[in-house]
């Protein structure tokens, strides 16, 4: 029910949202998110539907959410373990070199998803097998947002990510100053919720 009541419909927090206040977890990348120096948490878009009508058409809600990607820039190790981290994620989905990639990052995911198959070299890619299950694929990942005290307020909770694309990386020996790498990566997901920190289940806020 909406409240009516002026006095009743003031806000009780009046801190503002800090851009730096935050921590961001993916289970499948512990040396990426280490370094992680930005995150979004994606737009969406419901989009218009149109009722006919012999005068103007009357706009309606439409009925399929757009999610924009998660992007997410992170400072590279002198290693650079974490950019092969999402690189070699990258690689299995892609099959750019030998179905042993794909076999890789399931096996890699078999102890987070006890389902997911390792399928030998001469099932992979042949429908007649039944398609193997892809659990290890992808990732689930938690932006955390922090109060101005570094305590954790509210969690936005990522369902199978999974990479899409990661910016190169330049090396250069003009500049005076050191400028340490970074790299950009984007990613897909299923959908995103948000819920209470370590909460079992999501909240949706409504008016």
């Amino acid at each position: 029910m909406t409240t009516t009541n002026s006095f009743s419909r003031q806000p009780t927090n009046l801190d503002y949202a800090s851009p730096t206040q935050f921590k961001f977890n993916i289970l499948k990348l512990p040396k990426v998110e280490f370094f992680c120096t930005a995150v979004n948490i994606p737009g969406i878009t419901l989009g218009t539907a149109e009722f006919a009508t012999p005068l103007k058409n009357i706009p309606l809600p439409g009925d399929k959410l757009s999610y924009d990607p998660l992007n997410m820039t992170f400072l590279v190790d002198e290693n650079l373990e974490n950019w092969q981290e999402i690189h070699g994620w990258m690689r299995g989905l892609g099959f750019s070199d030998s179905y042993n990639d794909y076999r890789g990052i399931l096996a890699a995911g078999k102890d987070r998803f006890p389902g997911s198959d390792v399928p030998s070299l001469e099932t992979i890619g042949k429908t007649k097998y039944g398609p193997s299950k892809d659990g290890g694929t992808y990732s689930d990942a938690t932006l955390t947002i922090l109060s101005s005290k570094n305590n954790a307020l509210l969690e936005v909770r990522f369902s199978d990510l999974y990479p899409v694309s990661i910016t190169g990386l330049n090396y250069d020996q003009q500049p005076t100053d050191v400028d340490y790498l970074t790299a950009s990566v984007v990613f897909g997901y299923k959908i995103y919720n948000f819920a209470d920190v370590n909460a079992a289940s999501t909240s949706l806020t409504t008016s």
